[in-house]
């Protein structure tokens, strides 16, 4: 068996079976935009089922922020690089803090997305065999993929791609940006909250703080415009359908980090709108 088998075994095997089933569930009920609907749970699923995973990698995320000033001090106490790892790994063991916790889900995340990505590639028209391929991978007979599959979606063809607007209308150009949106928000969150200054910060304090505001502001103009207008570009070129993932999917990491973490760098932005934020993470943890 290569390795082109054992991921089909293991990771496209299991998500076109159930792609399969919940489409022809749809189906059976007549439900106009199944193959819609179908992306839709399917990526739902996968998110709960990754989200303790993912749980887990927030909150040690958040951890590590929290830890930033405590590091920073044993930097200045400890020059001796080998001195400094063994403080630093005493101090994530008094905090309960695993400084490898998120790489598994993040792993995950990998083989898991390009499963999907071919799925959805293949389920969508304009690729010549992908049907029958699919239908290889299928474990029941019954749950066999229409040679037609209905592609419309509230208006939408989900096969269409945004580039494509002369040819089926300007509304196509809201899919990559809602997508480039969506993107801003997740990263924005997963930003610490600024630095604040009080008047009682020694000098050496507020330059302290100057620098690490100045680190924060190159990785925001990185990771916060950069990301979004990628993924948007990405949004733009791919067909809709895998724009359903992605915003699915965003959605729920997006609600999943609130629940976490609260608003994290968006809690500016959010207190100017008017948004409140529950600060359900530390209601949880007080009442332990």
């Amino acid at each position: 068996m290569n390795i082109g088998d054992l991921f089909n075994l293991i990771f496209m095997g299991p998500i076109i079976n159930v792609l399969a089933f919940v489409l022809n569930a749809l189906n059976s009920i007549g439900l106009p935009g199944a193959l819609g609907f179908s992306l839709i749970l399917l990526t739902v699923l996968i998110r709960l089922l990754a989200w303790p995973l993912m749980t887990t990698q927030l909150k040690s995320a958040k951890k590590m922020a929290d830890l930033k000033p405590h590091l920073d001090e044993l930097k200045k106490k400890h020059s001796d690089k080998q001195e400094l790892a063994r403080a630093q790994m005493v101090l994530y063991k008094e905090h309960g803090v695993n400084p490898a916790a998120g790489c598994l889900p993040a792993l995950l995340q990998v083989p898991v997305f390009l499963a999907l990505y071919q799925v959805i590639i293949n389920v969508l028209p304009g690729k010549e065999g992908s049907i029958d391929f699919l239908n290889s991978l299928l474990y029941l007979p019954t749950l066999k993929f229409p040679a037609n599959i209905d592609v419309n979606f509230f208006g939408l063809n989900l096969g269409a791609k945004p580039a494509e607007f002369a040819s089926y209308g300007w509304y196509l150009l809201a899919v990559p940006a809602v997508t480039a949106l969506l993107t801003f928000i997740q990263s924005k969150m997963t930003l610490v909250k600024p630095v604040k200054h009080y008047p009682s910060d020694s000098p050496k304090e507020a330059k302290e703080k100057e620098g690490l505001e100045e680190s924060m502001a190159q990785m925001q103009s990185q990771m916060v415009f950069l990301m979004p207008i990628m993924i948007g570009y990405f949004a733009f070129t791919f067909p809709i359908g895998l724009a359903i993932y992605w915003n699915t999917y965003t959605i729920l990491g997006i609600l999943q980090q609130y629940l976490v973490s609260g608003w994290g760098g968006m809690s500016d932005i959010m207190k100017r709108l008017g948004v409140p934020e529950v600060q359900l993470a530390k209601s949880k943890k007080n009442k332990k």
